[in-house]
């Protein structure tokens, strides 16, 4: 079975004090994106490097692709970016790049946005934003590439529903 990390990096949804949508909202969006089969592996944790980079660690081990949501930002607490680098043996800045520049299109404050991704061993790991809308705007710009990613690393062979999402690989 095919397996999907989320993480909501959130001090204030692993605490309880508000609903974890943006994790759901990625679970949604890769239901409609995927025909594979696949299984969620979910964690919701607080904005803490060290909690952040083990749980990453952890998921990495079963999981081909794993997403996190939220913490990408300027703020003292967003620290998801310097996990996701600390525990990845290779960065792809191209990702973050489109990211912002997608969401450049709709907010001028994209350019405060620190997403990127990485792999870790046969793991691509892909840091979104923490807002639904921006989850969607962002994830629908990168998703094309991401299943010829997870080929090129030894993963999974992942098929998308063609009507809601169009994979790239070179033929």
């Amino acid at each position: 079975m095919i397996k999907i990390g989320v993480i909501n990096v959130s001090d204030r949804a692993s605490a309880g004090i508000y609903e974890d949508i943006p994790g759901k909202a990625v679970v949604e969006l890769l239901k409609e994106y995927l025909e594979s089969d696949f299984e969620v592996v979910y964690a919701v944790v607080p904005d803490e490097q060290d909690q952040l980079e083990a749980k990453m660690i952890d998921m990495s081990e079963e999981v081909c692709l794993l997403v996190t949501t939220g913490g990408t930002g300027p703020a003292l607490r967003d620290v998801t970016p310097e996990a996701t680098e600390a525990v990845c043996q290779k960065m792809m800045p191209g990702f973050g790049e489109l990211m912002r520049s997608v969401s450049l299109q709709y907010v001028p404050t994209a350019i405060l946005s620190r997403q990127t991704a990485g792999i870790r061993n046969q793991t691509l790991i892909l840091n979104l934003p923490g807002k639904p809308k921006a989850i969607r705007q962002c994830l629908e710009a990168v998703f094309p590439a991401i299943p010829y990613c997870i080929d090129l690393i030894g993963g999974p062979f992942l098929m998308c529903r063609e009507e809601n999402m169009k994979a790239f690989r070179p033929k």
